[in-house]
């Protein structure tokens, strides 16, 4: 039985086992984008996970009762299924597997994030009802898988799962374990003008430290339009930042979860462009190369750090017109 894979070995064709976050930064490897390394602890673990632990049907016997209408039953559901979880005992061979693979990426804080296997298709996106854990240290690893396991379960995601119809379906989860980059600038990318849904444009958003701040909302990113067939920018919206989400580096040394912050921007960065024109077409570039690959618009995650762009995801974009 297969516990974890690296992404060298998952493809596009994976998404039933590694979830659809882990088939795609396999997808990507394999293609030479510049995907930061990384492992999928397959949803095979987390299924072997609930058989030992005879769980399995307690979970469904409580999802089946929940009143889809009522916050009280999701929210009490939700409480009920993730307490059972965190509270059960990760196999141990599953255990030493998924310590031995992140000593193998040789480095101290790695990206924990959930993959459910019936996600990121284009009609259905479980992008923004599952748990992720930055900075994550050996220390805390083993926790957060745990963690994203549960996060299958939260309120949210049991109303996704029914809103969408998904009940009668099999819907398990996969975690991805990837190098952490400590982002110097962050953003997303559409390969397709989500607005105007112009085909031959796409927007790329930029701001200083972590995507999260961007992806939760905390800030206005730079706004940059590129012409796809003259690889020419033809807007550039500046927007003023007053702080960034970083790595709480005062509690490194306490190794304590998820351990990020919000920190001021320094002043001189506050007003000015987070990328410069040739880094905007440098970055367009390889996420022309991700949408020609799939064939189809995609959103992509992305991370710059010590003069290298990363992607630490991409999905097709599920809100164009059909």
């Amino acid at each position: 039985m297969e516990l974890i894979r690296n992404f060298s070995k998952l493809g596009k064709n994976d998404a039933g086992i590694a979830g659809g976050k882990g088939a795609s930064l396999g997808e990507m490897t394999a293609a030479g984008i510049p995907v930061p390394p990384g492992f999928v602890v397959l949803a095979e673990s987390f299924e072997r996970f609930l058989t030992e632990n005879g769980i399995g049907a307690d979970i469904d016997s409580i999802l089946s009762k929940v009143n889809h209408k009522d916050t009280n039953s999701v929210d009490g559901a939700s409480a009920e299924i993730q307490s059972i979880i965190l509270n059960s005992k990760m196999p141990a061979d599953i255990e030493t597997e998924i310590l031995k693979y992140f000593a193998e990426l040789n480095t101290e804080y790695v990206a924990v994030r959930s993959s459910a296997t019936a996600e990121d298709g284009s009609n259905d996106s479980w992008a923004g009802e599952l748990e992720s854990y930055l900075n994550t240290t050996e220390e805390n690893l083993l926790e957060n898988v745990k963690n994203c396991w549960a996060s299958l379960f939260t309120p949210r995601a049991i109303f996704y799962r029914i809103e969408k119809e998904m009940h009668a379906e099999k819907v398990s989860v996969a975690v991805v374990v990837q190098k952490m980059i400590e982002s110097e600038v962050s953003g997303i990318c559409f390969t397709v003008h989500p607005v105007t849904e112009d085909h031959n444009q796409m927007v790329l958003e930029a701001g200083w430290g972590l995507g999260e701040a961007i992806v939760g909302g905390l800030i206005t990113p730079d706004n940059y339009v590129v012409d796809k067939a003259g690889m020419t920018i033809t807007d550039c919206y500046i927007s003023e930042q007053l702080i960034k989400i970083t790595r709480d580096k005062k509690q490194d040394t306490n190794k304590i979860q998820n351990s990020n912050v919000q920190i001021q921007v320094e002043e001189k960065l506050r007003e000015i462009q987070k990328l410069s024109g040739d880094k905007i077409i440098e970055l367009a570039k390889i996420c022309l190369q991700i949408e020609k690959h799939y064939g189809f618009p995609c959103d992509i995650e992305w991370a710059y750090e010590k003069g290298k762009f990363y992607i630490v995801q991409s999905r097709p974009i599920t809100t164009l017109s059909k």
